[in-house]
C-alpha cells in the first residue's frame, strides 16, 4: 500500500474531520468546538500533504543526481 499518497489524500483528511466533527456533535460537544477540531484536523492535513509532497520531490531530484 502506498501510505504516502494515502496520507497526502485531501479526501481522506476531509473524509477524517468531517467523522471527527460528527462525534463531537453526537455526544453533545459545541458547534464551535466541533468547527475548531475541524479546523486543526484540516491544517494537520495540510502540513502532511506539503512534507510528503516535499519528500518525494527531494527523493526524485537526488535520484537524478545520482544516474
Amino acid at each position: 500500500m502506498d501510505w504516502k499518497r494515502k496520507l497526502s489524500s485531501r479526501k481522506l483528511w476531509i473524509a477524517v474531520a468531517g467523522l471527527i466533527s460528527g462525534l463531537i456533535l453526537a455526544f453533545g460537544g459545541s458547534e464551535a468546538a466541533a468547527e475548531t477540531v475541524s479546523g486543526v484536523v484540516m491544517s494537520t492535513a495540510s502540513v502532511v500533504g506539503y512534507l510528503l509532497a516535499e519528500g518525494l520531490a527531494d527523493s526524485t531530484h537526488t535520484e537524478e543526481k545520482e544516474e
